[in-house]
């Protein structure tokens, strides 16, 4: 029965197809927007309009999809017969034919996903529920095209002239050039836009001020680990081996890093802090300037056309105004510099925020047999780590498409779509969670689930946190093995603790702000200047009119500045499309 579903499904697709090329070769924008729904969604990822955005409802795709394939020479789209078949789906609890999709453009190949509910294709006139349209790679510089060309010979004749080592050394010392693209921040954001800017051929230097490759991971507090699970984290090119756990631990990810970049063969300085850059219009290049080996003085200054501002979506920390909190006179210090709860045996520790950060840090110290207690600030979204955190990954599970194909698919869910997924996925995980989240909510702590009941991965790209995947410390919680007490009901800070406002006062020795990190776009106006981060305006959070992440992947208002980031998977998906506007201008092909 699957087997007769899913020929009818490429039957429907096809169809559909030569309807869709027909009416773009007509120019007809009602014949096109009879092809789609009313509440249609098009979301081009670089290959029609030369950005990221999403397009909703039909006479608005049809009229925006038409002009855009014009300019673009978006053509002969057809099934692609080299990805996973037509199939038949459910996506966002609707029965649909879903399709991997090829077409041609003007500068290269696009790759796409049609989706068509089940519903409305039953009177053979099918109708389209989402498109994805994104550029796959770029004519006469594929990997595969680029890679031919940098093959070196068999064999060197000269056996005692440069080998491979001396040429890598000698080329990632940047010292007789410049480097294409200079990206600062050296966790998985940065590495993983390297990768693929060296897939292209792109010259591109990483530079990050921690001593070690995957220090940023290695030195945080001593029991973390991802949270989701390792099938959806892989890196690009090299996934991690089959026999890790599913859980990858803090020092394993540290270490992963630091092998990735020398096997890659990516250029990294460690050691370098990115001072700033200014814009020269006239040679169309920034001034970057370095300091490098701080103790020893040493500077450098490059000439990048391009700077990727990878420094996280948590780069840097956030420290709030809280009231009083001067006259403590014990320790204070932010979630990203504690490291272990092993020295707080028997101490009272406040730890501010509820939080990923806040709970693993409150988990560790109690442990370590601190007498720990969690400050919330706001309500906290609270899913359990399995199996209502990974509800959200499913589509990572299982037999199926390759991991290319399950990436293209996740990037093809549009906002509305994902949306109504979410609400759908977030009802799930609650009644799993049920007697967790009505303990926590008995001893006091405040539960929300989201805008609109959407769960954690808007919160994520809406703020970059604000939830918690319990992996124990919410047990402890509901259990009061860790304390809870509401920001809102202190008073005021002493120099020994606390004065709560019904007038108790709580000791303290070690408080914990887990409050969060600013967004990348606190930076712009510190390492550019003002005018600069007047002109690109937010980065990351929705923008409402494109529903797409703001400044992220696509070129800013600035020329030359771009930004990447986000979990290990959004920097894996995205780099690929990072990487291939910034190589397009480097051939001339924007």
């Amino acid at each position: 029965m699957d087997v007769e579903l899913n020929r009818d499904a490429k039957h429907i697709v096809s169809d559909w197809l030569a309807d869709l090329n027909a009416a773009l070769e007509a120019r007809d924008p009602e014949r096109l927007g009879a092809l789609f729904r009313p509440d249609t969604d098009w979301r081009d990822i670089v290959a029609l309009t030369g950005t990221i955005e999403t397009v909703s409802d039909r006479a608005e795709v049809a009229r925006r999809l038409l002009e855009a394939a014009t300019k673009s020479g978006a053509q002969d789209f057809a099934i692609d017969l080299e990805r996973y078949p037509p199939r038949n789906v459910e996506r966002a609890g609707e029965a649909c034919v879903e399709a991997f999709l090829a077409f041609t453009t003007a500068i290269g190949t696009g790759a796409g996903i049609v989706r068509l509910k089940r519903s409305d294709c039953r009177a053979g006139e099918a109708t389209a529920w989402s498109l994805l349209t994104s550029l796959e790679s770029l004519r006469g510089h594929e990997e595969e095209t680029v890679l031919d060309r940098a093959e070196e010979p068999a064999f060197e004749r000269d056996f005692h002239g440069p080998n491979w080592l001396d040429r890598r050394r000698e080329a990632s010392r940047y010292a007789d050039r410049d480097p294409a693209v200079l990206i600062v921040g050296g966790g998985h954001a940065g590495i993983t836009a390297a990768a693929r800017l060296k897939a292209l051929g792109v010259e591109a230097l990483v530079v990050d001020r921690m001593a070690r490759i995957g220090d940023n991971w290695r030195k945080r507090y001593h029991g973390l680990k991802l949270h989701n699970q390792k099938h959806s984290n892989h890196f690009p090119y090299l996934p991690f081996p089959k026999t890790w756990p599913k859980y990858i631990p803090k020092d394993k990810i540290a270490n992963w890093l630091e092998s990735y970049v020398e096997t890659m063969e990516i250029d990294f300085w460690t050691g370098t802090s990115f001072k700033g850059a200014t814009w020269d219009a006239t040679e169309q290049r920034w001034t970057a300037e370095l300091d490098m080996d701080v103790a020893d003085g040493v500077h450098r200054t490059l000439h990048p056309r391009h700077i990727v501002m990878a420094t996280s979506v948590s780069g840097t920390p956030n420290i709030p105004e809280i009231p009083t909190l001067d006259r403590f006179g014990g320790t204070i210090v932010h979630s990203s510099k504690f490291t272990s709860g092993a020295e707080w045996k028997g101490r009272p520790v406040y730890v501010f925020g509820t939080g990923t950060s806040a709970h693993d840090i409150a988990q560790d110290l109690h442990g370590s047999g601190a007498l720990v207690t969690i400050v919330q600030r706001s309500p906290t979204l609270i899913v359990n780590v399995e199996p209502g955190a990974q509800l959200y990954d499913g589509i990572y599970y299982g037999k199926g498409p390759t991991l290319e194909d399950r990436d293209l698919i996740n990037v093809s869910v549009p906002l509305r779509m994902m949306k109504k997924a979410h609400r759908i996925l977030t009802d799930q995980a609650r009644a799993h969670d049920a007697p967790l989240l009505d303990a926590l909510e008995q001893v006091g702590f405040r539960l929300e689930f989201g805008e609109d009941g959407t769960g954690w991965p808007l919160k994520y790209r809406g703020r970059g946190g604000g939830y918690y995947f319990n992996v124990g410390a919410s047990d402890l919680v509901a259990k009061g093995e860790i304390g809870l007490i509401q920001y809102d009901d202190i008073a005021s800070f002493t120099a020994t603790g606390l004065v709560m406002k019904d007038g108790t006062e709580r000791p303290a020795e070690l408080i914990v702000l887990a409050t969060g990190y600013k967004g990348q776009d606190h930076l712009v106006e510190q390492l550019f200047g003002p005018e600069i981060a007047h002109k690109v305006g937010p980065v990351w959070g929705f923008d409402h009119r494109t529903q797409e992440l703001r400044n992220m992947w696509i070129p800013t208002p600035k020329q030359g500045l771009w930004f990447q980031g986000g979990s290990f998977a959004q920097c894996r998906m995205y780099s690929k499309y990072l990487a291939l506007q910034i190589k397009a201008a480097e051939v001339g092909l924007r």
